[in-house]
């Protein structure tokens, strides 16, 4: 009897290391040197010497009606899809009323004033307010960041009716 009790006692005792007590809560830790870093942007791929991105249409200054068509040219350079990593292609962005972004270590943002043709488009129809606009084309790789240095068109306006 005294040998099943010891073995009873034993086996308690092991499922009582075995069991985890609830933790305290931890204190906030302290910087130190050791901290892990952010993690590093992407690095800019290269644009070749001579590489230009333009708008064939419309031209600058012109007056135009809705729906807007807007004819991408690219001089030095191919076209690829987004997703499709390759050196020496891109794929456009055109800037509606928005200026070139700051940090173009960053990729374009996708929204009205940053449209995305991600499916290797070299034109598209628009629909625009009647108004003063301006368009800029700028071409990014295939995680929407912009060459280094960015192949852009110059900066057109028009004027829709």
């Amino acid at each position: 009897m005294l040998k099943i009790g010891a073995l009873i006692l034993a086996c308690g005792l092991l499922a009582a290391c075995g069991r985890q007590e609830p933790a305290a809560p931890a204190a906030p830790a302290a910087p130190s040197a050791a901290s892990p870093a952010a993690p590093a942007a992407p690095t800019r791929k290269p644009a070749p010497p001579g590489a230009a991105a333009y708008i064939i249409e419309p031209a600058d200054g012109a007056k135009v009606t809705n729906p807007v068509r807007v004819v991408f040219g690219l001089k030095g350079f191919g076209v690829a899809p987004a997703g499709v990593e390759r050196n020496d292609a891109g794929h456009h962005h055109l800037l509606v009323d928005a200026a070139m972004p700051a940090n173009l270590s960053l990729p374009l943002p996708n929204d009205e004033q940053h449209r995305h043709f991600g499916g290797g488009q070299t034109e598209v129809e628009l629909t625009l307010a009647p108004g003063r606009h301006t368009l800029q084309l700028v071409l990014g790789d295939h995680l929407h960041i912009p060459h280094d240095p960015p192949i852009a068109s110059n900066v057109i306006t028009i004027e829709v009716q």
